[in-house]
């Protein structure tokens, strides 16, 4: 064979398995058990990111029981109160997403994936053991940044790992098994909160018991192969078709003709197309997270400030908690009948519903049947925007891009903390949620009028 020959094949063998044929090879998979099996595995992984991050408001009690933050302070940007550790938190999320998002582009999803979790992991360990204020202010900090890579590289990973028809289900799931650490954190909380075990103040406990059982990612790394889709962008043609061939090898399927690859760089993120969905995505992600994280991080202070004790607005809460799991499960049944932003819109609007009905109850059982409702429309709406921020943009700026839109809700997150907790001493829980129906208004009219239509476009369209 001649060296132009050679020349051709090897041109061939780099087309044929280069970022639209990996793209149109994963689009033509059916659901397979395999396919399922590595969502699973990511969403395990993916348990102790969203145990670090909620237990943020149910160790609040425990943080003020210990006299180490206040429920409240008298200054807006009080930095003792419960509403500095909820902005510490996001904080460091915010620098993650922002800041940080590339490395999951540079580097892999699996690599990133893997020393993330075990950074924000030993951040809390450090983090418990502290004693003052600043101490726990700062490592709280510190964990947030791994935090916001973390959650970043599941959403492009998982956006990778399975073709359109079934990514709203695939994320539904994956919601569903990550979110099932809520009610783990609730109920440790409420059982060990209120107590010293060992002389031991019980948040220390819920902190630690949460970094220890997250050491299982070393064993789950082993069983989760690279992103193919990454693999073909960077000129690892070989390890994407060999990753190909085994998902199609489950799945019974065949490779497709191939087709010259796009390229696209981080600046192609303000040039059109992409400038209005990254401006679009920015907007959604200040509200969504205001109404998001001004409820889930203060469902037990809400509950102390309409009289509830404390032991007993845990208790309530971990039985609040235990919609954050079934939500997205239900959510799957119809997670890719309808388009994605229907599915948010919608959400957003039952969220305000069942948000004003909370603020307005006093009598448990209702207070406890709204607070489970309005976690439910939360959660559809999470699944769904998780799905929707990472497949609009393409696969050579796909973590970044999303990192870039999702840091604004990390950056609006960061300062709930403060407006949540001056809203609070000022106007009560009912001017806590007139400012969450506000935010809600402004993310159905967004998405509802320039969102765009998702359903069925393969990856990179």
């Amino acid at each position: 064979m001649s060296a132009v020959d050679v020349g051709s094949v090897i041109d061939h063998a780099s087309t044929a398995n280069g970022p639209d044929d990996i793209s149109r090879r994963l689009e033509a998979l059916p659901a397979s058990g395999y396919v399922w099996r590595l969502v699973i595995l990511l969403s395990l992984g993916g348990c102790f990111e969203i145990y670090d991050l909620f237990f943020t408001g149910y160790i609040a009690p425990g943080l003020a029981r210990s006299g180490l933050m206040t429920t409240t302070t008298q200054a807006f940007f009080g930095f003792s109160g419960i509403g500095a550790f909820v902005a510490a938190t996001f904080a460091g999320l915010f620098v993650g997403t922002f800041f940080l998002g590339f490395l999951a582009d540079r580097f892999g999803r699996k690599a990133v994936f893997t020393w993330s979790l075990l950074f924000y992991s030993a951040a809390s360990v450090i983090m418990a053991c502290q004693t003052t204020p600043g101490g726990l202010l700062l490592w709280r900090f510190i964990a947030g940044i791994g935090i916001g890579i973390e959650v970043i590289t599941i959403d492009a990973y998982i956006t990778e790992l399975v073709p359109s028809w079934m990514r709203g289900r695939a994320f539904a799931i994956n919601q569903a098994v990550m979110l099932s650490a809520v009610p783990i954190v609730a109920a440790l909380a409420w059982w060990l909160v209120p107590l010293t075990p060992y002389g031991v103040d019980g948040w220390r406990w819920v902190v630690l018991i949460g970094s220890a059982a997250s050491m299982i990612i070393w064993v789950l790394r082993l069983y989760v192969p690279e992103s193919p889709l990454w693999l073909a962008r960077h000129g690892r043609a070989r390890d994407a078709d060999a990753i190909m061939r085994k998902l199609e090898a489950t799945a019974g399927t065949a490779t497709t003709p191939a087709r010259a690859p796009m390229t696209s760089g981080f600046a192609d993120l303000f040039k059109p197309p992409y400038a209005s969905l990254v401006v679009l995505f920015m907007v959604f992600n200040l509200c969504q997270a205001f109404g998001f994280y001004g409820f889930s991080n203060w469902v037990p202070a809400f509950l102390v400030e309409k009289g509830i004790n404390v032991t007993k607005s845990l208790q309530y809460s971990f039985i609040i908690a235990i919609a954050y799991p079934l939500a997205p499960l239900l959510a799957a049944t119809f997670a890719d009948r309808f388009e994605r932003k229907s599915i948010i819109c919608g959400a957003a609007a039952a969220t305000i519903l069942f948000g004003l009905s909370f603020s307005q109850f006093t009598e448990p059982a209702l207070l406890i049947a709204s607070g489970v409702l309005l976690t439910g429309t939360n959660m559809t709406m999470s699944y769904a925007y998780h799905a929707y921020q990472t497949e609009v943009f393409p696969t050579a700026i796909r973590a970044r891009a999303a990192g870039l839109v999702y840091s604004m809700s990390r950056l609006s997150a960061t300062f709930s903390g403060f407006i949540v907790a001056f809203m609070l001493k000022q106007a009560g829980v009912a001017g806590v949620f007139g400012l969450i129906t506000a935010a809600m208004v402004i993310v159905v009219v967004a998405i509802g009028i320039w969102g765009p239509a998702v359903r069925g476009r393969p990856l990179d369209a």
